[in-house]
């Protein structure tokens, strides 16, 4: 999973001091206007010697980075190990011992030329093989078979009739897929042979350009995970929107294994707001129109995806998902969402007020909803916009509605500016320490908040998940180190403890005398790394939670930890701080009520079913490819969720009372706009209910409720009463 959707970017630096010298002996210093080998070459040179000299690890490019620079590159190509024989790998690696020193002194890329080209050819081979099968195979699902998708890990095919095998596979495998999606055989065949000559054909199209691209973006992330290089078009996309796909709907996509997935939902956007898609869902198919046949976005490239899925302010877009918690790929659900401009004011801060039942009282609690730490110039109407000013009202807000104490809501915060992380961590703590960083020479910079008011002293809960993310972390870490706050949620945040700087190679060249045929891109390099103030890194551990709650999203495959080649957690020393034992003093006991809740609530017991069943699923990597098991595992799971809506239902449990705080309303007398419950419900192409998820209960208002019971039970304590928390 690529991860450059956190938003842990600092403004562009320029590192023509550490490449002087360096680049000059490559040995165009003074030179006339580059031909365009030439500008490769010293794009490749350059990109290899940034690296070394200025990303963090400080690794020089030697043969055992050379080594995993080459495997990283046929990965890029060949992720599912399907395309690429053995001995395709062995001719590669006759290349391995001279590959570093060509990379660095000649900035010689014919290697990746060479790997492409044959990449083309099995392509072609692959196509031809797929295209006689769906036309001569008789499809038949009978037998026990097992196809094993995940194949990251697995050796290569040792010939190509042990890759037809598994090309052939792959098609069952798809083909059962479109099967138990409702289509039937003729659109199967007429889906497939076009998704597996797409692949060759956009592939056939990527110039040498687009080639280096991928070569040089593997040699950047073997350093680490977000650092990347980006040629002149992948960089006007990231200056517009901080990623390849901010689209109309709000969301925030990547390619992953041939699907389009959604990897953040914009706060505010019409995706978020619309409730029916979540992080992790991947998008199979677009129409235009409602009853218009699906356009199949399955291995399509995602610039080709993105330009289908936007369009004009107020249009509609259908889209036909396979939902991140499904247990069952071939299961599908078609959402309708409405284009629209992403406001600003619906990505700011916002609370609800909510009162929560509690034995014969009734005890009010805030939630304060921040999916961003911002800070910007806003507009002639908003003026300057800053998360920790609004933040700062809401809290003023909730005081005056005497709330009992405060959840700060950051499990879908995914980062934003270091400097409103450390200003509103200070909201609740007096002046000090906030976050240490540490930079490329091992310099420390401490980030401290210098305002010694306080805007809340009272009991507090930071609720985060594994999507929880950078500036999040640095928040949560600083207020658990503090003792200030209670971390509840997943095992542990997402653990990104890394910053990122822009590097625009023309800056560089033009540094070096060097004047290119063509926008060399940039690189982007990860230059300092994270410490709370108690000195340990929020890199790859992130912050563990003081008291964990069963989640959906508390999965290994989100995290830092997921990713290649991640810098390592480690500690420095401790800054200077005062901590409190308030947290520390009940936190047994409030852990204790939790378990006891968790183990009598049955919603839980639901959520925890659901977990155990998307574990089994994740871990053995293979599905079944009998038609009958299969049908026959949908129905199981329709009917689950229909008896597990139900007995929700039986039970009759309403949400609390809830109202609603923006910054639009703040100011007013009263509690804010009542929050009406109506959870959205996804429509087949049918317009029946579809029951795709894997969770029949809404797990996030469950750990959100959980969460508010800590709280009360927290503020007791805090108080010297027994726990209040709901049974």
């Amino acid at each position: 999973m690529k991860s450059p959707w956190f938003k842990s970017i600092i403004p562009v630096v320029s590192l023509s001091a550490v490449l002087l010298g360096s680049v000059a002996a490559f040995g165009f210093r003074d030179a006339p206007p580059l031909s365009a080998e030439e500008t490769d070459a010293a794009v490749t040179a350059i990109t290899s010697k940034i690296l070394e000299s200025s990303q963090i690890a400080h690794q020089p490019l030697d043969d055992v980075l050379a080594g995993k620079f080459l495997d990283r590159y046929l990965d890029t190509l060949d992720g599912a190990h399907m395309i690429f024989l053995s001995s395709d790998l062995d001719e590669f690696a006759q290349s391995r011992p001279t590959l570093a020193e060509a990379t660095r002194t000649r900035g010689d890329s014919s290697l990746a030329h060479a790997i492409f080209k044959r990449f083309l050819e099995r392509l072609d081979q692959r196509v031809a093989y797929v295209a006689d099968l769906l036309k001569n195979e008789k499809f038949d699902f009978k037998a026990e078979e097992v196809f094993a998708y995940d194949r990251k890990n697995a050796p290569r095919p040792g010939d190509l009739k042990a890759a037809q095998e598994l090309w052939r596979q792959q098609l069952r495998y798809e083909y059962l897929q479109e099967k138990l999606a409702g289509k039937k055989e003729p659109e199967i065949v007429k889906t497939l042979g076009r998704r597996s000559a797409r692949t060759a054909e956009t592939m056939r199209k990527s110039n040498g350009k687009a080639v280096l691209e991928f070569y040089l973006e593997a040699l950047a992330q073997v350093y680490d995970p977000h650092s990347d290089y980006m040629g002149a078009e992948q960089l006007k996309s990231f200056q517009i929107g901080m990623n390849l796909s901010l689209i109309g709907i709000g969301a925030t996509l990547q390619s992953q294994d041939g699907y389009c997935k959604i990897m953040e939902l914009v706060p505010g956007g019409p995706a978020a707001r619309s409730g029916m898609l979540k992080n992790g869902d991947r998008i199979v198919g677009v129409a235009q129109k409602q009853g218009d046949d699906f356009t199949d976005l399955v291995d399509l490239p995602l610039s080709q995806a993105v330009d289908l899925i936007r369009g004009k302010k107020g249009s509609s877009v259908f889209l036909n998902i396979i939902p991140a918690n499904s247990t069952d790929d071939s299961a599908r659900k078609t959402v309708t969402i409405v284009r629209e401009e992403i406001k600003l004011e619906d990505q700011q801060a916002k609370a609800q007020i909510i009162d929560l039942p509690s034995g014969d009282q009734t005890q009010r609690v805030g939630v304060i909803d921040l999916t961003a730490f911002y800070a910007g110039e806003g507009n002639e109407k908003s003026g300057p916009t800053s998360a920790t000013d609004d933040v700062s009202k809401i809290i003023e807000k909730l005081k005056k509605e005497k709330v009992t104490g405060i959840i700060l809501d950051l499990r879908r915060n995914g980062g934003g500016s270091l400097q409103e992380a450390i200003s509103l961590a200070g909201l609740f703590i007096p002046s000090g320490p906030m976050v240490q960083t540490r930079d490329l020479e091992g310099h420390l910079e401490i980030g401290r908040d210098y305002d010694s008011e306080v805007a809340y002293d009272g009991p507090l809960v930071v609720l985060t998940s594994r999507f929880s993310a950078s500036a999040s972390e640095i928040v949560a870490g600083a207020l658990q180190d503090y003792g200030r706050a209670l971390v509840v949620g997943d095992t542990s945040t997402f653990g990104k403890g890394t910053v990122q700087t822009i590097v625009p190679l023309s800056r560089v060249m033009q540094d070096q005398g060097l004047v290119p045929s063509s926008d060399p891109g940039a690189l982007k390099v990860t230059i300092s790394k994270f410490y709370r103030p108690s000195g340990k890194s929020t890199q790859l551990e992130g912050v563990k939670a003081d008291i964990v709650l069963p989640s959906l999203t508390d999965l290994p495959e989100i995290g830092e930890s997921d990713l290649g080649n991640p810098l390592p957690w480690d500690t420095i020393a401790s800054t200077k701080f005062t901590e409190s034992n308030v947290v520390k003093s009940s936190l047994e006991t409030l852990r204790t009520r939790s378990s006891q809740r968790i183990a009598k609530n049955p919603d839980f017991d639901e959520l925890k079913t659901d977990i155990e069943r998307l574990r089994k699923t994740r871990e053995e990597k293979s599905v079944s490819l009998n038609e009958e098991r299969r049908q026959k595992e949908k129905a199981d799971l329709a009917a689950r969720v229909k008896a597990s809506k139900e007995a929700r239902q039986a039970r009759g449990i309403k949400p609390p009372p809830a109202y609603e705080v923006t910054l639009k309303n703040v100011s007013r007398p009263g509690l804010g706009e009542r929050v009406v419950q109506k959870p959205p419900i996804a429509e087949a192409e049918d317009g029946a209910e579809t029951p795709t998820e894997t969770s029949a209960a809404p797990a996030d208002d469950i750990v959100l409720h959980e969460a508010q019971n800590i709280l009360v039970d927290y503020a007791a304590l805090l108080n010297g009463k027994p726990p209040l928390g709901m049974d």
